[in-house]
């Protein structure tokens, strides 16, 4: 008969049985309730966190929003601000530049009175005079230096002036490249989310780089750019009015000296040429007056001689006369003077040489007094084409230097003035 085997080892008891079933039972419930009593703090925990992330996320979207705007809007204040700078900077270089032409303009002017100055002083004897023509030509030649003084001032002051407007747009186009960065890197930023494939994990982020700044820094920054830029574009329209205004008092100034000075040269001339028709007139009647005392000179001469020779030198005299040449060979008062001297003239020698002496020292005198009148016309004639030589080069003033053709004769440089038929009888009876 076969045996019943037993497997050896601890036996426990029913009790002990029951209480490990209730005791794991237990365990089972308070693990349970632990692990619900976690899942429901997790749940708790995803929801908050999720919801904290959210609205963390969303604030940090609308600052960057804000933010963009905020930069955008200073964007399109330093945009504006270069455009006005830029916009001053055009405007001041064309009034530099105009102010550089009106000072180069003053070369000739400048040029015009020196060579009038330069012209005058080859005035001969008597006519070298300090006359209201030299003292206006003075004048202008001081107007036009103190012209081009100011202008030169204006244009420095212009040429510093626009160092600065320079200077304050790089500051303004520095910034604006700083903001036009920062916009694009805000708006990276915007555009990321947490699908985006170039989101990674960054060593020390929250780190405060060094340069930073405060918000109020960064305004104040931008505002003081702004404000520098706005003070250097109202002194540049000033300093342009200035130029301008310059410019304006300088030709005016100019322009009343040169009326004064022509006006000064016009009557100058007037009176040399008064005084050269004076002269002419004088030395016409000198001239006249030489001509009648020499041929009363020439007849007591002959009424001496055909005193002295009787008829015989009177038949010479005539013979003689016939041999005058062309035109010359005239009945003229003489040969009739001399006919009637043969027939009828008799006087004392005595009295004929006393007539003689005196006739001929009043022909002396006249003779004198004809080179003092030629030697005055010969001052008069070339004070005159100098002072014609100054008009005819302040005509440079009026017209173009290009369309500028003197009027002067280029073998005696003398002004071409037509004669009148007076004075062209004059001429032929010097």
């Amino acid at each position: 008969m076969a045996t019943l085997s037993v497997k050896p080892g601890q036996r426990f008891t029913l009790p002990n049985w029951h209480t490990n079933s209730e005791l794991i039972s237990a365990n089972a419930e308070r693990q349970r309730s632990a692990s619900h009593c976690i899942r429901q703090e997790a749940r708790v925990l995803r929801n908050e966190t999720n919801n904290q992330t959210k609205w963390d996320e969303h604030d940090n979207q609308t600052r960057l929003a804000e933010r963009i705007n905020c930069v955008n809007r200073w964007k399109e204040t330093l945009d504006k601000c270069l455009v006005d700078v830029d916009a001053e900077i055009d405007a001041l270089a064309k009034v530099k530049e105009a102010a550089e032409h009106a000072l180069q303009a003053k070369n000739l002017p400048l040029d015009v009175a020196i060579e009038c100055l330069t012209l005058r002083e080859s005035r001969r004897a008597i006519d070298v005079v300090r006359d209201p023509v030299e003292e206006e030509l003075h004048k202008e030649v001081e107007v036009v230096e103190k012209a081009k003084r100011d202008l030169q001032q204006r244009v420095n002051e212009a040429f510093k002036q626009l160092c600065l407007l320079q200077e304050a747009r790089q500051q303004l186009s520095f910034d604006h490249r700083g903001k036009m960065e920062a916009l694009e890197i805000d708006r990276v930023c915007l555009s990321l989310n947490v699908n985006s494939p170039n989101i990674s994990f960054k060593v020390n982020p929250t780190r405060i780089p060094d340069g930073s700044t405060s918000p109020q820094e960064w305004d104040d920054c931008s505002q003081r750019n702004k404000d520098h830029a706005e003070a250097e574009i109202k002194a540049s329209n000033e300093l342009r009015e200035a130029v301008a205004l310059t410019i304006a008092q300088t030709n005016n100034e100019l322009e009343a000296q040169r009326v004064a000075t022509e006006f000064a040269l016009r009557k100058r001339i007037r009176d040399l040429e008064k005084a050269y028709d004076e002269l002419k007139w004088q030395e016409k009647n000198t001239l006249e007056e030489i001509a009648e005392m020499e041929e009363d000179i020439r007849r007591l001469e002959d009424d001496f001689r055909r005193k002295m020779q009787d008829l015989k030198l009177a038949h010479t005299r005539l013979e003689t006369r016939t041999y005058r040449p062309s035109m010359e060979l005239c009945r003229d008062q003489v040969q009739y003077g001399l006919t009637d001297e043969v027939r009828q003239l008799e006087g004392t020698i005595s009295a004929l040489k006393q007539k003689l002496a005196q006739s001929q020292d009043a022909l002396d005198a006249l003779y004198k007094q004809l080179y003092r009148i030629q030697t005055d016309i010969g001052y008069k004639g070339n004070s005159l084409v100098l002072d014609n030589k100054c008009m005819d080069s302040r005509r440079k003033l009026m017209v173009p230097a290009a369309k500028f053709v003197p009027e002067v004769d280029t073998f005696n440089w003398t002004t071409n003035r037509t004669l009148s038929p007076l004075k062209s009888r004059q001429l032929v009876l010097a």
